[in-house]
């Protein structure tokens, strides 16, 4: 075939989808469905005491399925964690797993025999690991949805991404009342979290017609409903309309991938064990600027999403009212640091662009950039 009709390709990958409420409630169901003996429950403290662990396993326990939990997880998952998942996955002898995001880590060693840091960058899983039910607890990350796995190299203190479609979940249960228990500052970071997802996939240079429907979908539920779901979190209009975004928004990341917001964050967040989401908020209007040349057109579709009033704009002005509702959003939701205050040194800055600078999501940034203009940008922030 043609090398660059070869490039022209896109491909479009999905689990099998259950939405709505109640839909955590099917995890027994499904689990017998794959002829499941014993399940691994992954899951973290926060998930546990929110209780809906608890009814997870109360719907095994309805089938008749027994399961093991394993709860020695948290909020940025570490390469120790995964292997001590692995170790419980074959100590309880299980043969699926109901979970959160490190379970794919333990499903690629379960499947592979590798360490977990061995499987680094795109496509170097070769096995399918055990199947994967997921159950998502956040609207913004879309793990439940998506061909990445982010794990923290505790050694070199970086988050490396594991994209493949081996840890794709085999279904994904997403039930939005599992979401009225996030507090409001985990609400703000994981939605502003699903609208980088959603602004890097649409300006992706792997993006397609179908990545550019969720994504740009997903903008516009995110402007009408994140501070609705901050602010009255369990008014329920608010949570099932971002858990749609979030779905949306994961649906479009997973296909066209990502891009300079979350390679920077990923290196923040690898560095200084930091929130992922606020990485994120904190990032995207500076990188939007710097974008905004090679992907004029894009973000101006975008700004509309936002509801700027495009029309007759030059193009640096609908940068700067695109890059002004970002930063409004943002604020509205509380997150207000800078670099300085998350513990970040100047001397970090070096280091943190260079890490970014070899992160697999700049592979599809739709604009070169190199450790100098990454420090820059981290330089920007700092301030």
């Amino acid at each position: 075939m043609d090398p660059q009709a070869l490039l022209n390709l896109r491909k479009f990958l999905v689990p099998e989808i259950v939405y709505g409420n109640g839909a955590l409630a099917l995890a027994g169901r499904h689990a017998g469905n794959f002829g499941a003996t014993k399940v691994l429950i992954v899951t973290d403290a926060g998930v546990a005491e929110a209780g809906w662990a608890a009814k997870v396993e109360s719907s095994l326990h309805e089938y008749g399925i027994p399961y093991a939990v394993f709860s020695e997880v948290t909020s940025n998952p570490k390469d120790h964690e995964v292997m001590a998942g692995v170790e419980a996955y074959r100590r309880e002898n299980c043969d699926l797993m109901l979970p959160m995001d490190c379970a794919k880590g333990i499903g690629v060693v379960v499947g592979n025999g590798r360490h977990i840091l061995e499987f680094e960058g795109v496509d170097e899983v070769t096995n399918p690991g055990p199947p994967m039910i997921f159950i998502p607890t956040t609207a913004g990350t879309s793990a439940d949805v998506s061909q990445f796995a982010i794990i923290t190299d505790t050694s070199r203190k970086i988050k490396i991404a594991i994209v493949s479609k081996m840890v794709v979940p085999d279904i994904s249960l997403v039930d939005p009342q599992t979401t009225v228990t996030m507090p409001p500052d985990l609400t703000a970071a994981t939605g502003m979290d699903a609208l980088c997802h959603s602004f890097e996939a649409f300006v992706s240079n792997a993006a397609s017609a179908i990545t550019d429907m969720a994504a740009f979908r997903a903008v516009g539920l995110i402007v009408d409903n994140l501070y609705g779901a901050y602010s009255n979190p369990t008014d329920m209009a608010f949570r099932d309309n971002m858990m749609m975004a979030s779905l949306m928004a994961g649906m479009a990341f997973s296909n066209a991938s990502l891009g300079l917001v979350h390679a920077m964050a990923h290196s923040m967040g690898g560095t200084k064990d930091l929130a992922h989401g606020e990485c994120n908020a904190i990032l995207l209007e500076k990188v939007v600027r710097f974008n905004f040349p090679d992907a004029s057109e894009k973000y101006t579709r975008l700004a509309a999403a936002m509801g700027v009033h495009v029309d007759g704009l030059k193009p640096v002005d609908v940068a700067d009212a695109l890059v002004e509702r970002i930063a409004a959003m943002r604020e509205k939701v509380g997150l207000n640091r800078r670099l300085r205050d998350m513990g970040i040194a100047p001397d970090d800055i070096r280091q943190l662009a260079r890490n970014s600078s070899l992160d697999p999501c700049m592979a599809t940034n739709p604009r070169v950039a190199g450790p100098a203009e990454i420090a820059q940008l981290y330089e920007e922030i700092y301030q």
